[in-house]
């Protein structure tokens, strides 16, 4: 029986970017077809965007971060950060390609990278146009996709998914109705996928 996981991530999210490649190789490892959703911090199931928490927290934050970019071998840069625009437009690059049956992941990837890894501004439009490019893919194509009806439907479909299957903050996995917040909880993904279901 085909395993389907259901992958909740945001491009501006830090944690998204550290657990990226552990979730798609484990999903390849477990003959798993992934189908992702992609959104922003989901507010009224709970989420807290990191800029509206207590310093205190955030320091801690920033730590655990740091720790878990090791872990997973992970380029990133936390500091020194010049000013960014919203990420959040370079979602539609990787909804334009997986709706097109593209290599989602690999744009997913390369603009994950470029922007905590390196600090590029992909909230602009030909910032990530390069960037993917640069990465193989048809960028001119990807950027005049995102304006599309299709892309800009699931857009706003995913987020109501996320919200009515109990997101709240990212990444996040759902097998057989089971919901498992963060990449430290892909091991307990992995176990529900080979038959230990909690």
């Amino acid at each position: 029986m085909t395993k389907s996981v259901e992958y909740f991530f945001s491009i501006g999210s830090p944690w998204s970017h550290i657990g990226f490649d552990a979730f798609t190789e484990l999903a390849a490892k477990n003959g798993v077809v992934v189908t992702p959703y992609l959104t922003t911090v989901v507010e009224e199931n709970g989420g807290i965007f990191s800029r509206n928490r207590p310093e205190i927290r955030r320091a801690y934050w920033t730590r655990d971060l740091k720790r878990w970019a090791r872990v997973r071998g992970k380029d990133l840069r936390l500091e020194h950060r010049p000013e960014l625009s919203d990420p959040t437009p370079a979602s539609l690059f990787v909804i334009a390609a997986y709706l097109d049956g593209q290599d989602w992941i690999g744009v997913s990837r390369a603009l994950q990278h470029a922007f905590w890894s390196e600090a590029r501004d992909i909230g602009k439009a030909d910032v990530r146009e390069a960037i993917v490019t640069a990465a193989g893919f048809d960028g001119a194509a990807l950027l005049r996709r995102q304006a599309d009806d299709d892309v800009q439907n699931k857009w706003s479909a995913d987020r109501v998914h996320a919200r009515d299957s109990g997101v709240f903050g990212f990444p996040s996995y759902v097998y057989d109705g089971e919901l498992y917040w963060g990449q430290d909880n892909l091991p307990f993904l992995e176990r529900h996928l080979r038959g230990d279901r909690p």
